[in-house]
C-alpha cells in the first residue's frame, strides 16, 4: 500500500506492535544511537523506535527497515518472492529475444504498463512545502551524532536528487552528509556514484548544480534511493513500479529539480565545483569500522520546507547486524533475477551474508554444466555494478541451502582444493574498505567449492579432516606464541580452523604460520584463519566480519612449504595491520562502539523511557578489539 509520508507507516507499524514510542528526551548527540543499536541487534531486529522528544520540533524515527517484517510492509509484499516474480515478469519481457513481429507486438502492453509507473509532475506546491523556510537552519532538525569519532552531526537518509546537465536525466542517490554551518553541509558521494559524475559534469560546463534532499515521505522512496539500479534509469520509476502507481513529484521553491509531493523534509541547495572541497568526516560507517576524514564538495542550503507534523528519519549504521543489512537483504532478492537474465545465466541463487557488510562476502550456486565455469562466473560478477567491491566469493555446484552456513562450510570442505581451486583476482574495492594496499583497488578470492568435472580432477590425494587433538598438541609446541583456538569446526567435519593470535608479542601471522607448518604439516586443515587475541574465536559471525574487512585477498589469503613442499592448507589472515608488523602504510580505522559515558547515561535511564526490558549495550562485548581515545589504531 502506499504511504502518505512517514506519519502513515509510523501508524501501520504501531498498529501492529512493531513499534515503540519514547516519549522522554534522548539528545541526538549520541544517546539515540546508543538506544537503536541495542534494538538494532536484538533477534530479528528489534522495534522500530520514534523519539518523541528530541529537543526540536521534530520526531526522529530510527531501525523503521530493521527487519523482514517491516521491509515487507514498507514495499508491500507478503513474501520477497513476490516482488521478485513480478521483476522476473518485468526483466524477461524487456531482456529476452524477440524475434517475430508477433512477438514484438506482444511486448507493447507491458511497455505501456512501465509508462503508466512514470513518475508525474504535478504543478503547484505539494505537502512537502506546507511549512517554508527561506533562512535555513539546520540545526532546527534533529541530526544526529551516531558515533563518538564521527566528525559531527550526519543525516544518514537523504535522497539525493540531482540531473545530469546534459540530458536532463534525474537520480537519487543515498549521500551522507555532515553539517557544517546552520547552511551548510558536506557531499559524501564516492567516485563511482552516479552523483558525483554529474557533479562531474557542472564542473566541465562551469556551472553550480543544483541539489534538492528528500528526507521521509513514502518509505519505498528511500529503498529505491538505495537500490542498485542501472545508469539512467529514474529511481521513480522503481518506486512506482513496486507501488503500481505513480510518484507524485513537484518542482523545488529554490532549485529547478523535482521531489515527492509527499516527502516530510526537503533541503534545497547546490553545489558549486569552482569551490574547495572540504574535509569532511570521520564517520562510523556500516562496515563497523570508521571512514576516515577526505575532501569532499560542500553543500549549500538554500532552503528548507517540511510538511505540519514532519518526522525526520534517521539510520544508524556499524559493526552488523544492522538496519542496513535488511535493506540490502532485499535487494539481494529482488535484483537476482535481472543479473541472470543479463549476465550470468547459470546462477541459481546468490547470498550476501550481512557479515560481510554488502560486499565482503558472496555466496553463489550455479548449474554448472562445463569445466572453470566458477571462473567465469566469479568475473562476471566482478564485473557488474556494485558487485565489483565483493572481495571473497564462495560457488557451490550442489542443490543446497546456501543460508546455511553449515552446508556451505560442507560443500568447502568436500570440494575445494586450496592448492588448485583458489583463485586471486584484481579490482576496484569500495571506497570505505580500509585493508588493501592501494586505496580502493586491490585483491579478490575465488573459493571454487564447486563438483568437480573429469576436466577438474587432481591427482593429489584428498586430505582427510584432521583432529583436533592433535592440532591442539601441535600447536602446544610453538615457541613462545601466544594464541587461542577454536577447533568447534574440526569437531563438525569441516575442514577449517580459527586461531587468534597476540600480534602485540612481535610475531605476525605470516611468521606464525610458517612456524606452525614447521610443527605441524601432516595435520593441517585446509583453510586456518588468524585474527587478532582480543577477538573470541568462538563467535564466528563477529571473526566472519572481522576478518574479511580486514584481508586484501592478494596480500592476506597465502600458502606455507615445508621441506620446501607447498603445504595444502589455505592461510588468511585477518588482523589487523600495522607498518611496523605488515609493512602497511595507511590508517588503520578504529572500530565503530559507542563511549562508556554515553552507555552509562543510557543505563542509568533505560527505566524511565518505558521501553521494555533492559538491553545491554552491544559495544561492551567488542571494546577491547579498538583504541579508547583515537580514530586511527596504533
Amino acid at each position: 500500500m502506499p504511504f502518505n509520508g512517514l506519519a502513515e507507516f509510523v501508524a501501520l507499524l504501531e498498529n501492529k506492535g512493531m513499534l515503540i514510542r519514547i516519549k522522554e528526551f534522548v539528545d541526538p548527540v549520541l544517546e539515540i544511537s546508543e538506544i537503536t543499536d541495542r534494538f538494532s541487534k536484538e533477534p530479528g531486529g528489534g522495534k522500530a523506535l520514534l523519539f518523541e522528544n528530541t529537543g526540536t520540533e521534530y520526531p526522529v524515527l530510527t531501525n523503521a527497515f530493521g527487519s523482514d517484517e517491516r521491509m515487507a510492509l514498507a514495499l508491500g509484499y507478503g513474501h520477497p518472492d513476490e516482488m521478485t516474480g513480478r521483476l522476473d515478469d518485468l526483466f524477461s519481457a524487456l531482456t529476452s529475444p524477440k524475434r517475430t513481429w508477433i512477438e514484438k507486438v506482444r511486448m507493447l502492453p507491458k511497455l505501456r504498463m512501465v509508462a503508466r509507473w512514470m513518475p508525474k509532475t504535478l504543478l503547484g506546491r505539494g505537502e512537502c512545502q506546507q511549512v517554508v523556510h527561506m533562512e535555513p537552519d539546520l540545526s532546527k532538525l534533529p541530526i544526529l551524532k551516531c558515533w563518538p569519532f564521527d566528525g559531527g552531526r550526519f543525516i544518514t537518509l537523504p535522497m539525493v536528487n540531482t540531473r545530469d546537465p546534459n540530458t536532463g536525466i534525474r537520480n537519487v542517490g543515498m549521500y551522507r552528509m555532515q553539517v557544517f554551518a546552520e547552511n551548510l553541509t558536506g557531499m559524501h558521494w564516492h567516485r563511482h556514484k552516479t552523483g558525483a559524475r554529474h557533479y562531474a559534469e557542472y564542473a566541465k560546463r562551469g556551472e553550480r548544480m543544483p541539489i534538492a534532499v528528500a528526507l521521509g515521505g513514502d518509505p519505498v522512496y528511500t529503498y529505491a534511493s538505495t537500490a542498485p539500479l542501472p545508469d539512467n534509469v529514474d529511481e521513480y520509476l522503481l518506486a512506482g513500479f513496486i507501488r503500481k502507481k505513480r510518484v507524485k513529484l513537484v518542482k523545488g521553491i529554490t532549485v529547478d529539480i523535482e521531489i515527492p509531493a509527499d516527502a516530510d523534509i526537503i533541503i534545497e541547495g547546490y553545489v558549486d565545483p569552482a569551490e574547495n572541497l572540504a574535509w569532511e568526516g570521520p564517520f562510523g560507517d556500516h562496515t563497523g569500522f570508521y571512514s576516515l576524514a577526505d575532501w569532499y564538495p560542500k553543500f549549500h542550503v538554500t532552503c528548507i520546507t517540511s510538511k505540519r507534523n514532519a518526522i525526520y528519519p534517521a539510520t544508524i549504521v556499524g559493526i552488523p547486524p544492522m538496519e542496513d543489512s535488511y535493506l540490502a537483504k532485499t535487494t539481494e532478492r529482488l535484483f537476482l533475477s535481472p543479473i541472470k537474465l543479463a549476465i550470468v545465466p547459470e546462477v541459481v541463487d546468490m547470498f550476501l551474508p550481512v557479515e560481510g557488510v554488502a560486499h565482503n562476502i558472496a555466496i553463489v550456486k550455479i548449474n554448472k554444466s562445463y569445466p572453470g565455469q566458477a571462473y567465469k562466473v566469479a568475473n562476471a560478477f566482478w564485473g557488474v555494478g556494485q558487485m565489483m567491491f565483493n572481495k571473497i566469493m564462495v560457488i557451490v555446484s550442489s542443490n543446497i541451502d546456501i543460508r546455511n552456513p553449515r552446508k556451505v562450510a560442507e560443500e568447502v570442505t568436500n570440494h575445494f582444493n586450496p592448492e588448485s581451486d583458489m583463485y586471486i583476482g584484481r579490482g576496484p574495492l569500495d571506497a570505505l574498505d580500509h585493508a588493501s594496499v592501494k586505496a580502493g583497488v586491490g585483491g579478490k578470492m575465488l573459493i571454487d567449492a564447486t563438483e568437480k568435472m573429469p576436466e577438474e580432477a587432481e591427482t593429489i590425494t584428498p586430505v582427510p579432516v584432521p583432529e583436533a587433538a592433535l592440532l591442539v598438541r601441535a600447536f602446544n609446541e610453538l615457541p613462545e606464541a601466544a594464541y587461542s583456538l577454536n577447533t568447534s569446526l574440526l569437531l563438525r567435519g569441516i575442514s577449517a580452523l580459527i586461531v587468534a593470535v597476540d600480534k602485540s608479542r612481535g610475531i605476525a601471522a605470516k611468521h606464525f604460520a610458517s612456524q606452525l607448518a614447521a610443527v605441524s604439516k601432516e595435520v593441517l586443515p585446509k583453510i586456518i584463519l588468524y585474527v587478532d587475541h582480543e577477538l573470541n574465536p568462538e563467535d564466528i559471525s563477529r571473526v566472519c566480519w572481522y576478518a574479511t574487512a580486514n584481508i586484501d585477498p592478494a596480500r592476506d589469503c597465502f600458502y606455507v612449504d615445508a621441506e620446501n613442499i607447498r603445504l595444502p592448507c589455505l592461510m588468511i589472515d585477518g588482523t589487523r595491520k600495522s607498518f611496523p608488523m605488515d609493512s602497511f602504510n595507511r590508517p588503520w580505522p578504529n572500530i565503530v562502539v559507542s563511549d562508556e559515558d554515553t552507555i552509562r547515561a543510557i543505563d542509568a535511564k533505560w527505566e524511565s523511557f518505558n521501553i521494555g526490558k533492559f538491553i545491554q549495550s552491544p559495544s561492551r562485548s567488542i571494546f577491547q578489539l579498538g583504541s579508547g581515545s583515537e580514530v586511527v589504531m596504533k
